[in-house]
């Protein structure tokens, strides 16, 4: 079968592996598409702090099941699925704790261990969720839904509360669309005005700010919340500069939730945390109850997901989707492999 490779920074290849074979308790999947996520970018661009090399990316993807043992989950050879690609130990502390997705040696799949980038993988049956008849393509936007859904989610956002969500990215929109589906009013900031527009626009958030300077950027979070600064600041990018900003914009009394993942230091006043009496808190992964809520809502049609997606390639173009992503990523949202 054909497989995708990131050798090193900037090298794509596509080779030739072996069709896996499932072990006890685990299925054969058809993969059916692919989304390449900001880490993946990140692999190929050298910057993610957790990947090596060599490396199969991919851990946002639905599929086709073609074999798999008898279950009690109902999922049978023909359905179409995604699933979860965070695998946990089950005996660290964390795990213990139910945290599984805070375990201490997590491997994501595309990062720690080989991804879902080939014709076929194997996944553990309990990894794997029925897809309730929604559409590959939709099912491959669920994953990233999950992580944005999961730092909302430890927000404990109101109706009501104004929310900023920093960085336009697929992260940044999706956190934005879980933000509002929770009533709040959200806003979104980017340093590209495009994104900012699209998402502004594409899914009628309350407003948008240009992050063009960093000297103006304050003024616009007070002109929008009459110098109050918002509930929930929600960092989506991974960035010194943008965590600073959350800081900066989050009220009195308010949240900041991380979500980007980043490589570099943040010297700040750390003080400001105490005085603003501010929450933070980080974000990882996320858990089966989010794959399972978000499934059911979009099911539901509350939330169109698909308008996230502005490219899709073909599998065997791969290493230009990479570099057009690489080149265009300002003007470029969630981008799609059709297997």
């Amino acid at each position: 079968m054909k497989t995708i490779v990131i050798n090193r920074p900037g090298e794509v290849v596509i080779t030739e592996t072996e069709r896996p074979r499932p072990q006890k308790g685990e299925a054969l999947l058809k993969v059916l598409y692919g989304g390449i996520c900001g880490s993946d970018l990140g692999t190929y661009r050298g910057t993610f702090a957790y990947v090596s090399y060599p490396r199969i990316p991919g851990h946002e993807f639905s599929a086709e099941i073609v074999e798999i043992e008898e279950n009690d989950k109902g999922l049978k050879p023909g359905m179409t699925v995604t699933c979860n690609p965070y695998f946990n130990c089950s005996d660290c502390y964390p795990c213990q704790k139910g945290r599984v997705n805070c375990c201490t040696t997590n491997e994501t799949m595309g990062v720690q261990r080989e991804g879902a980038f080939a014709e076929y993988i194997t996944m553990p049956i309990d990894r794997i969720y029925d897809g309730q008849g929604l559409s590959p393509k939709t099912l491959a936007l669920i994953e990233p839904f999950c992580i944005s859904y999961h730092g909302v989610s430890r927000a404990d956002i109101k109706p009501g509360d104004r929310v900023l969500v920093i960085g336009a990215g697929t992260i940044g929109v999706l956190a934005s669309i879980a933000a509002k589906s929770k009533g709040a009013k959200v806003y979104i900031a980017d340093v590209a005005r495009q994104k900012v527009d699209y998402a502004v626009n594409e899914f009628q958030l309350e407003g948008g700010i240009w992050n063009d300077k960093p000297d103006t950027f304050l003024d616009k979070v007070n002109s929008i919340t009459e110098g109050c600064g918002f509930d929930v600041a929600i960092e989506a990018v991974g960035l010194p500069s943008t965590f600073q900003n959350c800081i900066d914009a989050a009220a009195f009394g308010g949240t900041v939730v991380l979500i980007g993942v980043g490589k570099k230091n943040l010297d700040f006043n750390f003080t400001m945390i105490q005085k603003k009496e501010l929450k933070i808190l980080g974000s990882r992964n996320a858990l089966k109850k989010d794959f399972l809520e978000l499934i059911g809502l979009i099911k539901s049609g509350a939330v169109d997901l698909d308008k996230i997606v502005t490219n899709t390639y073909p599998g065997a173009e791969a290493e230009k989707a990479f570099q057009e992503f690489d080149k265009n990523g300002a003007s470029m949202l969630k981008v799609l492999l059709e297997f």
